[in-house]
């Protein structure tokens, strides 16, 4: 059966139309809401939100080409951003991004799911990383209103709810503050391709039989920049990426890369 049995995540439309599918048995399905361009996984079947990396990188080592996109991260916010202020990091990963950020000036600060990886990146650092759920952790009085930044790299595609992620994130904001956001971009020209083939019967990736996914939702530009008004807040940039040089000379003219960076602020 190809209709979805729930609404859009996003704007709760029910024009959802089944977009590619992910298993070997196909059992994994996204919807495209017609209506907000957001692709939905039906939850129903299952999904991994706490999928860790378990190798340690040094977040200090300037040379391990590991930390390299953490740093074009930050080569971003300095471009956007030349004043210091307070940075939270929302899935800090191994504290990278906090470590090239205090050494500029920021005061940073991270959250991290896995309690681990948190309690080690605040060791190697000396710098504050909470281990929790954002979605679920409590937001005291004293974390309203404290940042000037908040960075969630590559998080929001595994969150279920990304209009409550995108409130969260605007509370924890200054009047006028702003957030930086990574994510896939479903409507990259591979992407597209890949699809193409899979449908045609041209392309087909084999599974883990334990696979499951851990994208709960996948954006594109029109997507993100609905999710951004309906949660009060302006588009400043929106653009997609490459690790590699010659990519980033393309995409950032081109949009057409499987990974986005929005750069979004407080509509106050």
């Amino acid at each position: 059966m190809d209709e979805a049995a729930f609404e859009c995540r996003l704007c709760n439309g029910r024009r959802l139309e089944l977009y590619y599918r992910q298993g070997n048995e196909g059992q994994f399905r996204y919807f495209k809401c017609a209506d907000c361009g957001l692709v939905n996984l039906d939850l129903g079947a299952g999904f991994d939100q706490t999928q860790f990396t378990k190798e340690w990188v040094d977040p200090t080592d300037d040379d391990d080409r590991r930390n390299h996109d953490k740093d074009a991260t930050f080569a971003f916010i300095g471009r956007h951003m030349p004043t210091p202020g307070r940075l939270l990091d929302i899935g800090c990963g191994n504290g990278r991004l906090l470590h090239v950020a205090r050494r500029a000036g920021w005061e940073v600060e991270g959250i991290e799911l896995s309690p681990e990886t948190a309690e080690r990146v605040g060791r190697t650092l000396g710098v504050p990383v909470v281990a929790a759920d954002f979605l679920e952790m409590t937001l005291g009085p004293d974390t309203r209103g404290r940042y000037d930044l908040v960075c969630l790299r590559h998080v929001l595609e595994h969150l279920p709810d990304s209009k409550l992620a995108m409130q969260r994130i605007r509370a924890l904001l200054a009047p006028g503050g702003k957030a930086l956001l990574e994510m896939p971009n479903i409507e990259a020209w591979d992407k597209r391709l890949k699809r193409a083939l899979v449908e045609r019967g041209l392309h087909r990736r084999r599974y883990a039989p334990d696979f499951l996914p851990g994208h709960c939702n996948e954006s594109s530009r029109r997507s993100f920049a609905y999710l951004a008004r309906a949660t009060g807040f302006r588009v400043l940039r929106w653009e997609t990426y490459s690790k590699k040089r010659l990519g980033n000379l393309v995409y950032r003219h081109l949009p057409i890369g499987n990974k986005a960076r929005a750069l979004i602020q407080r509509d106050d």
